[in-house]
């Protein structure tokens, strides 16, 4: 299941960067992910379905990244803590490089933690636990 974990999030960061890029396609995006799914951070925990107003919120979270200069996102490492059979904890952790015009660019480490099923032979993202994007924006000067 590693390996298969492994290429989720490899097209997960293609998709990511190609969208940073303007090469938006919201249904590629999309199929990372399962009929319904749940998100927690420091500002609470929300429940969602994959329709399309999920598409139209990541069409918008893209557009916000690339207006404060986000010029790329890249997988550092994934390590998956197996549930089950058919569910894992994906441990990734992420490195976003900003643009600045008036200084060089800023790099920001983080880790997300995503829940993957496996069903039918197929690897979706069902939910997701994240830290306080913001608060790490605020403090490296990006937002």
């Amino acid at each position: 299941m590693e390996t298969s974990i492994k290429k989720l999030f490899d097209r997960y960061e293609r998709f990511f960067n190609r969208s940073l890029g303007g090469d938006m396609n919201m249904d590629e995006v999309a199929s990372l992910y399962a009929s319904e799914f749940i998100a927690a951070s420091p500002a609470g925990v929300m429940t969602g379905k994959n329709d399309a107003q999920f598409k139209h919120v990541m069409e918008q979270g893209y557009a916000h990244y690339r207006a404060i200069g986000t010029k790329g996102m890249r997988i550092r490492n994934v390590h998956c803590s197996p549930i089950d059979e058919r569910h894992c904890l994906a441990h990734v952790a992420w490195t976003a490089t900003y643009r600045r015009a008036d200084k060089a660019d800023v790099t920001i480490n983080f880790d997300v933690h995503y829940l993957v099923q496996e069903r039918e032979g197929d690897l979706k993202i069902f939910g997701w636990v994240s830290g306080d994007e913001q608060a790490l924006l605020k403090q490296h000067g990006i937002i």
